[in-house]
């Protein structure tokens, strides 16, 4: 099966320049923990709610003053829909993360694969390696 048959399509993108105070209102309204960040038409990042608390809030940063460039993670790992879910869950498992975009051929940004989307098409094999390593501690 190919990840554009069970990834997330109805995706929010946000600015790097938004102020992280409407970014977790975003996350809010999309009931979701997690954003890819674009500029000029082009996937540069990611937020999650974690990164607003942990590397922006923590720190003391001023949620109505600092934007997610300041909190994003830049470094970006991501499939290509017509990709086998087996390779989307294996760069899940070697990066360890919970949600990974999808991109079209052109590199543009079509959708989002999370860990619920894959427990809704995976086998319990691969869903359960797939949590496992994610969840390891490395050092």
């Amino acid at each position: 099966m190919q990840v554009r048959e069970f990834m997330t399509k109805d995706i929010q993108l946000v600015d790097p320049e938004t102020l992280l105070k409407d970014a977790a209102l975003k996350m809010r309204e999309a009931d979701t923990g997690f954003l890819p960040v674009g500029e000029n038409d082009r996937l540069i990042g990611t937020i999650t709610d974690r990164d607003i608390a942990i590397r922006a809030i923590a720190d003391g940063k001023d949620p109505c003053k600092a934007k997610v460039r300041d909190a994003m993670t830049d470094e970006l790992y991501y499939c290509y829909e017509d990709q086998p879910a087996e390779e989307a869950a294996a760069i899940m498992s070697e990066h360890q993360i919970r949600r990974l975009p999808i991109l079209n051929r052109q590199k543009r940004l079509v959708g989002v694969v999370s860990l619920g989307d894959l427990s809704k098409w995976g086998t319990d094999a691969l869903v359960g390696h797939t949590i496992e390593e994610i969840s390891q501690t490395r050092h």
